[in-house]
C-alpha cells in the first residue's frame, strides 16, 4: 500500500456530451413553433459557442433550452461564461458563450487557500491547470473533497485519480 494518497482536481467538460446538447439544442430549434421562419443558429468551436438569434427574446430562449439540454447531460452550467448580446447583421443579435476548461492559476490559489483553511495534514500542488492534494491519511483528502463539493466555488470541479 502506498504511503502516499492523492487526488486531482480539474475543471473539464465533457466535448460528446457537450456536442449532444448543442445537437439537441438545434433540432429543437428547428421543431419549436415560435422558432418558425427565424434565422437562429448555434455554433461551437474548441472554445466557445456562438449563438445567434433575430430578437432578444428568442436568444433567451435558445440560451435556456442549451443550459436546460446541458444539465440534463450532466455539464455543469458553471461551465458557461454568458457573453454580453450584441447586435450582428441583419438586425438580429450574437451572444458567445465561452467554454471554462481547466482551472486558472488565480483560481487554483483561491482554492488552495480553501483547502490550507481546512487545517489538514493535506499538501496541494498547482499542475497544468489542475490541482494535486497529497496527503498520508485517506480520511482527510475525504473531508477535503467534500469541503469542496459544499462549498460554492464558480468553476465546476471535478475529483478525479483518487489513489
Amino acid at each position: 500500500m502506498p504511503s502516499e494518497a492523492s487526488f486531482d482536481i480539474v475543471s473539464k467538460i465533457d466535448r460528446q456530451e457537450l456536442d449532444n446538447a448543442l445537437n439537441q439544442t438545434r433540432k429543437e430549434i428547428e421543431t419549436r413553433f415560435d422558432f418558425r421562419n427565424s434565422k437562429t443558429s448555434v455554433e461551437s468551436d474548441d472554445k466557445s459557442i456562438t449563438v445567434l438569434a433575430d430578437d432578444e427574446m428568442k436568444m433567451r430562449n435558445v440560451i435556456d433550452m442549451l443550459q436546460a439540454k446541458a444539465t440534463k447531460r450532466g455539464i455543469d452550467i458553471k461551465a458557461f461564461e454568458m457573453g454580453a448580446n450584441e447586435p450582428a447583421a441583419n438586425s438580429m443579435v450574437r451572444c458567445k458563450i465561452v467554454l471554462r476548461n481547466g482551472i486558472p492559476k488565480d483560481k487554483s490559489k483561491e482554492l488552495m487557500e480553501r483547502i490550507k483553511a481546512l487545517k489538514l495534514k493535506v499538501s496541494a500542488q498547482y499542475q497544468d491547470e489542475q490541482i494535486r492534494v497529497t496527503g498520508k491519511n485517506r480520511d482527510d483528502l475525504q473531508v477535503v473533497i467534500a469541503a469542496l463539493k459544499t462549498s460554492n466555488f464558480e468553476l465546476p470541479l471535478q475529483f478525479v485519480n483518487y489513489r
